[in-house]
């Protein structure tokens, strides 16, 4: 038997391609259209900044939080596509990490939509003593979601080597494609377990995340998936 390649291009791979290139917009659409970004931790100055347009912040943090779930559905529906003998062994496990990162990391940024619009309401008017006895008492939940963020990005990081790995053995989509997705989950585990206290190292890789998921979904629609059959 040998192998042909074929390059599915049908409903199916329509459906992951748009979806590809909707969890890039709202993710990184969310994030850059956001009147206030809030760093590893809540400090007293971010409920100031949220309360001059709360309302703004609010709906583009929701955009955001709902990109890393369509991002899980990407993967679900590219692992769909590739659920068949032999490609699946690497596919199939590397997606299903990804879904795990990404849900864990839309938890970890609902902890900061949650607290970053309650805390507006509960601060204001208050004392500085009365403002920082409400920090006090949210900082060990803070530290608990930043070990959420940073296995959220290591989980992430694990499937994108194992996709990327898939991607390039089996020639899914381009090559070069393929690699980027495995650079990119190694630099995202080396730099969160390599240096875990600094969280603006990490920042650019978010940004090319969200490119690898827009070229991602045009590589799809435009060439489709090619996958191995086999032929007499």
């Amino acid at each position: 038997m040998e192998t042909g390649n074929i390059f599915k291009k049908d409903f199916e791979t329509k459906f992951t391609g748009w979806v590809f290139i909707a969890a890039a917009l709202m993710l990184w659409g969310g994030w850059i259209l956001s009147p206030h970004h809030i760093g590893e931790y809540l400090v007293a100055s971010d409920f100031t900044a949220i309360g001059e347009q709360v309302w703004p912040w609010i709906w583009m943090f929701r955009i955001h939080i709902f990109g890393w779930v369509i991002m899980a559905i990407a993967m679900f529906a590219l692992a769909s596509i590739t659920f068949k003998k032999p490609y699946r062994v690497l596919i199939a496990p590397g997606a299903g990490m990804v879904v795990v990162g990404s849900i864990t990391l839309a938890l970890a940024s609902a902890f900061y939509y949650n607290f970053g619009a309650w805390g507006v309401g509960e601060t204001m008017g208050k004392s500085a003593a009365e403002i920082q006895e409400f920090m006090d008492n949210i900082l060990y939940t803070n530290q608990y979601v930043t070990c959420f963020v940073r296995f959220g990005r290591v989980f992430s990081g694990v499937g994108l080597v194992l996709l990327g790995l898939g991607l390039v053995k089996w020639k899914i989509v381009y090559v070069w494609l393929g690699w980027l997705t495995a650079l990119l989950g190694l630099a995202a585990m080396g730099i969160v377990m390599g240096i875990p206290d600094n969280f603006e190292i990490y920042k650019p890789l978010f940004h090319v995340k969200a490119i690898w998921l827009g070229l991602m979904g045009i590589t799809i629609l435009k060439r489709g998936i090619c996958l191995p059959e086999p032929k007499s």
